[in-house]
């Protein structure tokens, strides 16, 4: 199951001058720090939709090599590793080992290699300045985050818990990398020195940051309409507006602004076909419904709820309650999966009411709700589980306020129900599609093929970074989001 803050603020052109001239030859990454990357690798793999193959991402990996090799980090070819995560969320990040990331819905947003340049060098950089050092105190605070995680894994036990457990944990990583202003200043400087000494034109700085900024406030806009959450992670490295105003400063400053590499048809090419928002893989959301194609499930959630979407649950957050949604092999009866799944609440002297059964859309069901006493009162935790097939079972987790049990939630869990193969070979990706501007095209006819019912002016105008009114030239190329093919 399965939007959008990148990384990267800067200070002033002079303490961006004085970053410029900061290097590190011959530094090394510290050996405990690249156990402990190759450690959570595949973690972060499993957790972000999986890693992109093929030559996309050896071409990722080549670009972050190429500006890699200016951070005066020992042996960088060995020192660095760069991986394309199949999440529809725009973000980038590093872990200290020497792993970079990057989404593909972040690449989505670029217009060229200058700018993929900087968001890989900006990763570099923090590894290069060692900023995870820097930040140990942080992880050290965090140590309670990943308590809290097991408790609330205990507390609902079972394979769930452990997988609540994990995300949280991984999530709790993640924010220890939420780098200070100044270490961000730092690392945006260092980037654009990356560019340069790499042969790229630095406009690729201001570039990325202003398509981020463009993505994220038409997303401020939609979201009400798409239902989407953004995930904690999302937002490791907040973006402020000032900073594309002070990284265009910084790199004009340089005297190399509009010289250099910036690849753009070759970045465009590479970027033909990629996946944009859900993986249908991981499940689709549309509106107010959450589908899975290959699950064959469908359902819908209250007004003015958002979801999130993971690899192994749905999150819903609303204001009367929250939900997750999850499940999948499970060899016993209903009554016995209910029980696991909130056995430990028995344990802290919980009284959970006797667990029913009903019919629902033809699929049969199980529930039962419990109170808890929290610090702010009275918490019911119901929990609603359905037999999907012979030795397969999903659930939602409900969680409202003391009194509450099912109630805000019942519309949604009586909406699930099974798709028909006919409507899950309806569900397909959204890919970029790079065209060429003819003669009659016109910015409104272009953005009437977007596979949006909403907003699809916008959302043409902020891929492309057109302004309203823009006009187009035949021969330009322009991105598309098109309903696409799903991979084999």
């Amino acid at each position: 199951m399965r939007k959008a803050v990148l990384f990267l603020t800067a200070a002033t052109v002079v303490a961006a001058s004085t970053a410029l001239t900061a290097q590190y030859p011959g530094r090394s990454i510290d050996p405990r720090y690249v156990a402990e990357a190759q450690r959570q690798h595949p973690q972060f793999i499993a957790e972000f939709g999986g890693a992109e193959t093929g030559p996309r991402a050896g071409y990722v990996n080549s670009v972050g090599q190429r500006v890699a090799a200016q951070s005066g980090i020992y042996n960088p070819g060995a020192s660095f590793r760069f991986t394309v995560l199949n999440s529809a969320v725009e973000n980038a990040f590093t872990v200290p080992g020497g792993y970079v990331y990057i989404t593909r819905q972040l690449m989505g947003l670029m217009d060229n290699e200058s700018e993929l340049a900087f968001a890989l060098g900006h990763e570099a950089a923090h590894i290069a300045a060692q900023h995870a050092q820097q930040r140990e105190a942080i992880a050290r605070r965090n140590s309670q985050s990943a308590l809290a995680a097991r408790i609330f894994g205990s507390i609902v036990g079972g394979s769930f818990g452990n997988a609540i457990a994990q995300r949280s944990q991984l999530s709790a990583a993640l924010q220890t990398l939420g780098f200070s202003r100044e270490q961000e200043h730092q690392s945006d400087a260092l980037g654009i020195r990356y560019l340069i000494g790499a042969g790229y034109d630095p406009a690729g700085a201001p570039g990325i940051l202003a398509a981020i900024g463009r993505q994220t406030a038409l997303e401020a806009r939609v979201q009400g309409q798409t239902n989407r959450q953004l995930p904690e992670w999302a937002s490791t490295h907040p973006l402020n507006q000032n900073r594309i105003q002070r990284t265009y400063a910084e790199a004009r400053a340089t005297g190399r602004l509009g010289t250099g590499t910036l690849n753009r048809d070759q970045f465009l090419a590479q970027l033909e076909g990629v996946y944009v928002d859900d993986d249908p893989e991981q499940g689709v959301i549309d509106g107010r419904t959450f589908a899975h194609p290959d699950l064959g499930m469908h359902f819908t959630v209250p007004v003015g709820y958002l979801m999130q979407n993971g690899t192994r649950a749905v999150s819903i957050k609303g204001s009367a309650g929250q939900a997750e949604f999850s499940g999948g092999r499970y060899n016993g009866s209903l009554e016995s999966y209910v029980g696991g799944v909130l056995g430990e609440f028995t344990r802290q002297q919980l009284y959970p009411a006797q667990i029913q059964r009903r019919m629902i859309n033809g699929i049969p069901a199980a529930f039962t709700t419990l109170r808890a006493q929290s610090r702010s009162g009275y918490v019911d935790a119901s929990i609603v589980a359905y037999q999907w097939a012979p030795g397969t079972i999903y659930h939602f987790v409900l969680l409202t306020a003391g009194g509450n049990g099912i109630g805000p939630f019942w519309p949604m869990v009586q909406s699930i129900r099974k798709l028909s193969p006919a409507e899950a070979a309806q569900i397909r990706p959204r890919v970029i599609d790079v065209v060429t501007v003819g003669a009659r095209d016109t910015v409104q006819s272009l953005a009437g093929r977007m596979a949006y019912r909403d907003f699809r002016l916008e959302r043409f105008l902020a891929l492309n970074g057109l302004a309203p009114g823009a006009p187009l030239r035949p021969g330009q190329k322009v991105k598309l989001v098109v309903h696409g093919v799903r991979r084999s």
